[in-house]
């Protein structure tokens, strides 16, 4: 059976590079090892923009900024996706591109942080999750 692919929001993607203990970091480190991040262009671009603000420089390095892109870079899996008309609209225009690759990747998951993806529920078959309920679903506690 192959990896479950998954889908992950900028915001909880750099929690993770932030928090290393964090719930969005160990979430991350089991989608690594066991499962697949699912980028396109779009999302990729966005949380590069996003993690190279100066705000950021305080908590993590330059290096260790590149290093994290390129790692998440070299191990996703991606995709292109059009938007779809099948696709549900989100609320906030700038968060339809995590809706449409979620819909194209056929992902397991969507996880976020962010309130107008978390109040879709569901992107088609696939569940939008908080980082916390996306830890206990693909990495439960033995």
């Amino acid at each position: 059976m192959s990896p479950e692919r998954v889908v992950v929001d900028t915001d909880v993607l750099i929690s993770a590079a932030l928090l290393t203990d964090s719930v969005p970091a160990r979430l991350l480190r089991h989608l690594l090892r066991q499962g697949r991040l699912l980028f396109s262009p779009a999302t990729f671009d966005e949380l590069h923009a996003r993690l190279w603000r100066p705000k950021f420089d305080r908590y993590v390095t330059i290096e260790d900024r590149k290093l994290f892109l390129h790692d998440l870079q070299g191990v996703a899996d991606w995709l292109d996706p059009l938007a779809s008309a099948d696709a549900p609209a989100c609320r906030d225009p700038a968060d339809q591109v995590f809706v449409d690759l979620a819909m194209a990747g056929r992902a397991a998951a969507l996880v976020s942080g962010d309130r107008d993806l978390l109040d879709m529920r569901r992107v088609g078959d696939c569940p939008v999750l908080t980082p916390s309920s996306a830890l206990a679903r693909f990495a439960p506690r033995r």
